[in-house]
């Protein structure tokens, strides 16, 4: 494809705002008081920054769904950065989305990308590994026009020009001709493993079944696309079932904990700790087979043992594709709190959480109304907080405490 090419300019603008304070919290602990906040603007000139990531160098990485990858350099213009990118499939909800950067960058210059790809483009599926295909006798709601969701290796030259495609880590994720729930959450573990999140494909069957990659989150070996240590079924790379679009994933620092953000159906966006083997309990099929959003985000009644978020949005729900650990020191109250995203509520959601991880603390909001939808973000080395707008013409933030 030929994607359309957008004029980058750097940003100059900069502002101190305050931050509010959120309602909504699972559990309704109580809210605290949260500093204020210095905004400024380092790209702008974008169109749709789906993801962010930060490199060890200081270069801001960032995809645009329509298919390029953007470089944001210290003291630098951004630029656009060369890659093939001839496979992309780009509709609605699908395209160039989630991003991670190689534990071993420094050394490697590795990058690791999640798309939507033309099926067939590129056919490697690690060896080895059992890859569930479709849901039995479940009819897909539009046809299958062969497209696939895939996770990508790439390499980057030294001045950030170019990305030399490397290999398919995964593929066989399914992606129906519609777009829609795409998911594609990505992180990279210190152990060499990706954590994977997928999107149910808005089909029925998809989330709670085991024959399909859809509505998981997936773990597997970074090296090769083989299942990781700890998977339910050592030949799958299913981690954790039950979910309806997993755009985000994120690893604790110090922790080790792993935790996605998902989106909801009109009630409860959802902030999960992923527990290997754990169901959570989206369950949206009913007979005859159709596809119902009326159900609970999370439904022990039919599923039993389904697992619970952490936090939730309530309702209605506030469109929630990504989230962040912030920094341990620098932050104040926030220190080590997760933020996440919102593109229907125009905010930053920040959730502090207990030593345990598993509990609210309390929970605050910020930039509420101020740039439009806000989807991607990321932590700088300098510990500030980059945050991508979501509205067709967009720019890329970057978020300090303020006095």
């Amino acid at each position: 494809m030929s994607p359309q090419r957008s004029v980058l300019k750097t940003g100059v603008i900069s502002c101190v705002v305050a931050a509010g304070i959120a309602g909504t919290v699972a559990g309704a602990p109580s809210a605290k008081a949260t500093p204020g906040l210095a905004v400024s603007s380092i790209a702008t000139g974008l169109s749709h920054p789906w993801d962010i990531v930060t490199a060890p160098d200081g270069t801001a990485l960032v995809t645009e769904r329509a298919g390029r990858f953007v470089a944001i350099r210290p003291g630098q213009a951004p630029k656009a950065v060369r890659a093939d990118l001839s496979a992309l499939w780009v509709h609605r909800e699908a395209g160039l989305m989630g991003l991670a950067v190689d534990p071993g960058f420094a050394q490697n210059r590795r990058i690791y990308s999640c798309q939507a790809e033309k099926a067939g483009t590129e056919s490697s599926v690690a060896q080895g590994a059992k890859i569930p295909q479709g849901v039995g006798s479940v009819p897909l709601p539009w046809p299958n026009t062969g497209q696939q969701v895939t996770v990508a290796s790439w390499r980057v030259s030294q001045d950030w020009s170019s990305m030399q495609r490397e290999r398919t880590v995964l593929a066989g994720i399914p992606l129906n001709a519609g777009g829609r729930h795409a998911g594609c959450g990505l992180a990279a573990a210190s152990d060499g493993t990706l954590w994977i999140g997928t999107g149910d494909n808005a089909t029925a069957g998809y989330p709670q079944s085991r024959q399909s990659l859809g509505g998981k989150v997936l773990h597997v070996k970074a090296a090769t696309g083989r299942p990781a240590a700890g998977n339910p079924d050592p030949a799958s790379p299913i981690a954790t079932l039950g979910h309806r679009n997993v755009q985000g994933i994120a690893v604790q620092p110090g922790s080790g904990r792993v935790y996605s953000i998902e989106q909801g159906t009109s009630v409860d966006d959802e902030l999960n700790l992923i527990r290997p083997g754990a169901n959570y309990g989206y369950r949206p099929d009913r007979a005859p087979v159709i596809y119902d959003e009326s159900v609970p985000m999370t439904d022990p009644t039919r599923v039993p043992g389904a697992v619970g978020p952490i936090w939730k949005s309530g309702n209605p729900t506030i469109a929630t594709p990504a989230l962040q650990f912030l920094p341990s020191s620098g932050w104040g109250d926030w220190n080590g709190a997760v933020v996440i995203a919102a593109q229907k509520a125009e905010k930053l959601v920040v959730v502090k959480l207990d030593d345990s991880g598993t509990r609210v603390v309390h929970v605050d909001e910020a930039l509420s109304d101020r740039y439009g939808r806000l989807r991607a973000l990321a932590v700088d080395r300098d510990g500030s907080l980059l945050v991508g707008t979501d509205t067709g013409t967009d720019q890329i933030l970057r978020i300090r405490p303020g006095a």
